[in-house]
């Protein structure tokens, strides 16, 4: 994750005055970057209670919201900034077009996307996302594997384009270990 957030924040804008969606938020990391980076409204959302409730516990002052990466509860142009930290691999395809579907639906004309997700390569030399519960035992986390290219074909048929890519190498394995993107309106200046 430290990888992983470093990369978005290489490629986060000025955030000072703006409007911003933690997309999948989870535990609220970034609506807690969004806040300390001047973000003038911040509203979080995840499809799980159980993540919302450890968003609570760790004191996110944000709105939280539960709600689908697939069917977001606002209305179009909500938002000038839009986070989504490594969540698009917990989607098939098909749900994963249609969340960036809805992210360029409601991101303003002149918004961005940064979005990251466990890189394919990685994933192709056997990396797996786990985590380890508190009884000790690990646990693999669901994942769809996503190339770049579907990546960059999803953003693309939402009507945006891609404006930067980080892959950040794992340093022990020689390979990317996250793929994070920028995103804009494919028709803004």
């Amino acid at each position: 994750m430290e990888i992983e957030q470093a990369a978005m924040l290489r490629l986060l804008p000025d955030l000072t005055g703006r409007t911003v969606l933690d997309l999948a938020c989870g535990s609220g990391r970034y609506c807690l970057i969004a806040e300390s980076h001047g973000a003038k409204r911040v509203v979080g959302a995840d499809n799980s209670a159980a993540m919302l409730n450890a968003a609570r516990r760790a004191a996110v002052r944000c709105n939280l919201i539960q709600a689908p990466m697939t069917t977001l509860p606002f209305a179009s142009q909500s938002f000038d900034v839009l986070l989504c930290g490594l969540a698009t691999g917990h989607l098939p395809s098909d749900a994963m077009v249609q969340a960036f579907g809805e992210m360029s639906r409601v991101m303003s004309p002149n918004g961005a996307i940064l979005f990251s997700d466990f890189h394919p390569a990685l994933y192709a030399q056997g990396g797996r996302r786990t985590f380890t519960a508190s009884d000790g035992r690990i646990y693999e986390v669901e994942h769809y594997p996503h190339t770049v290219d579907d990546y960059v074909q999803a953003v693309e048929k939402a009507g945006l384009m891609v404006d930067a890519v980080e892959e950040p190498i794992a340093s022990k394995l020689g390979i990317p270990a996250v793929l994070a993107m920028r995103c804009k309106s494919a028709t803004a200046g």
